[in-house]
Formats: structure tokens, sequence, C-alpha cells
């Protein structure tokens, strides 16, 4: 798979993601001020914090596609972890900081008004929304997770397309939030007692946080500049040191640039009686090399360094 549709793919999933929240929000919205129910206000609020986190995710993967130009020799892939940093951020402060005081309040008001019918079919219509645009992040996931030969769960831990990753994390914790919201309406009902409607704005309140903090943390971690997992890591160095004229590795620096790019640094020993233009041709065929089996290796830059503790080559004797 090459990058451009790797792209491509993220946009979509993040454009029907968006789409789905958007149209949730409002039915949400509707439903919580007909029935008054608290954890059907803070799914609203969570449907219209995930629709802007959307819009700052299309935005990432927009602004950090652009070209590299001369104020920046490496592109702009790292702005994609602002925007997504600030989508987290907004999912904090707005869905979960709402979900939470608004729960709080309930339980301590205990007011209700207007009738559950319209909750619980708002909530139907929801979850069967929600699953599709789940199913088409999952879809991406699984094939994403079988290019790089890991587990689902292994990429969503190290992938750095993290637009992909807050879509996926954000509508399961729609879907689990959905289900919360239902039992505290219907616990309500049962009960008579509002307190099980606002204990289920909390727990949303509280499952936003959770999702908020691992993207932010995510996102920060790229934004610092983070290297590439160990795998991917281990094959750069197999591939470098399998070059001609290669003695070893003395070190190895990757950092992620973006969602789709990656940066080798690496300090190689070559043999003593190799000339500059072996040299030359060693380093062009590491880029070549890499970039054929990792699209995503977009910077190679080698360095000739002598081992540490290696003696300096004797004189052949000859001159004056």
């Amino acid at each position: 798979m090459t990058q451009p549709e790797v792209r491509s793919e993220s946009v979509g999933t993040v454009v029907v993601a968006g789409a789905a929240n958007l149209a949730i929000a409002v039915a949400k919205l509707i439903a919580g001020l007909l029935s008054g129910s608290a954890a059907m206000l803070s799914e609203a609020v969570h449907s219209v914090a995930d629709t802007t986190t959307e819009v700052l995710l299309y935005l990432a993967l927009r602004r950090g596609a652009r070209p590299a130009d001369d104020r920046h020799p490496f592109g702009y892939g790292k702005e994609s972890y602002v925007w997504a940093f600030l989508a987290a951020l907004f999912t904090f402060v707005a869905g979960a900081g709402f979900a939470v005081t608004h729960g709080i309040t309930t339980i301590l008001v205990h007011e209700h008004s207007g009738d559950y019918l319209v909750t619980y079919v708002v909530l139907a219509v929801s979850f069967a929304i929600e699953s599709v645009s789940l199913a088409r992040a999952v879809r991406q996931v699984r094939r994403e997770s079988r290019h790089w030969r890991t587990t689902p769960r292994r990429f969503l831990q190290l992938t750095s397309d993290t637009p992909l990753k807050a879509v996926f994390l954000e509508d399961s914790a729609a879907l689990i939030g959905l289900v919360l919201a239902a039992v505290g309406v219907g616990l309500s009902q049962l009960t008579g007692d509002e307190l099980w409607d606002g204990i289920a704005s909390v727990l949303i309140g509280v499952l936003l946080l959770v999702v908020a903090a691992v993207l932010a943390g995510s996102n920060l971690s790229l934004l610092v500049g983070r290297a590439v997992p160990e795998r991917l890591r281990g094959e750069i160095a197999e591939e470098i040191a399998g070059l001609p004229a290669v003695r070893g590795i003395e070190t190895l620096l990757t950092m992620q640039l973006g969602p789709s790019e990656v940066l080798v640094a690496a300090k190689v020993d070559f043999d003593d009686d190799v000339s500059g233009a072996t040299i030359e041709a060693a380093a062009e065929q590491a880029e070549r090399r890499l970039a054929a089996r990792h699209p995503y290796v977009r910077h190679v830059f080698l360095d000739p360094t002598r081992a540490a503790g290696r003696d300096d080559p004797e004189p052949d004797g000859s001159g004056g």
C-alpha cells in the first residue's frame, strides 16, 4: 500500500465519522431536551465534541500532507500531531467536562421531565450509525495491521496515524457511552430515581477523559520526536548492515516526521579500503532499499564513522 492511498483512506474514515457524529449529535440534543435526561444531554455534547474532533483531524491530515519547502525541508507532517493534540484537548474540556458536571448536578437535584421513549429510539438509531462508522475504522486498522505484520491491538498502540487511532477510540467510546446512557435511563425509569441517569452521565465523562488522555499522550510523544517501533528499527538496521563494505552500525537514529514519513540517520563503519565513490553508492543503495521495503522512510542520512576502539589503518610504507 502506497502512502497516498493510506492518507486518502484515513481522510475517508475521518469524513465518515464526522458526518455520522453530526447527525447523531442533532438527534441526541433533541432527545435530551425533550426527555430531560442528563445522560442523553451528555451524549449529545459527546457527539458534538466528536464532530469538532473530526474537523480538527481532517485539518491534521490535510495540513500535515503539504509538501516540503525551503522553510520546512522535512515537510509539515508534525503539524498533523498539533491538530490531533488540540482535538484530544477539546474532547477533554468540552465533552468530559460537561458530562461530569451535568451528571453531578442531576445526582444532586434529581430532576427529569419528558418521555423516555424518544430517548430509547435515538439511542438505538445512534448505536446503529456509530457501528457503521466504527466498522470502517476497524477495517482500516485490520488492513494496516496486516501490512505491518502485527496485531490490530499492537498496531493501535504504535501507529503514528493518530487520526485513524482517534476515530477508532472515539467511535468505540461512543458505543460504550450509548450503552451507559441506555442503562442509566432504564434504571431511572424503573426505579423512579434520577440518580442512575446522573451516574451514567458521570461515567460517560470519565470514559471521555480516558480517551482524551490516551490520544493527548500519543500525540505529545510524536510531537517531541518519537522513534519508530522496535521491529521497524530492526529491519532498517538489517538493510543498512547488508550494504556492501559495511562493517557495522555505530549509531542508528529514527524519528517519525509525520503519519507517513520517517527520518533515518546512522553512523556507519565502512571498510578501510573503500573509496569515496563506493560510500556514496552505498548511501544511495540504502535509500533505495529502505524506500522499497518501507515507503514511510523518506529521508536517509549515513555518516561514515570509524568504530570505537578500532585503530587507524597502518600506512602502506610508500611515499617520501
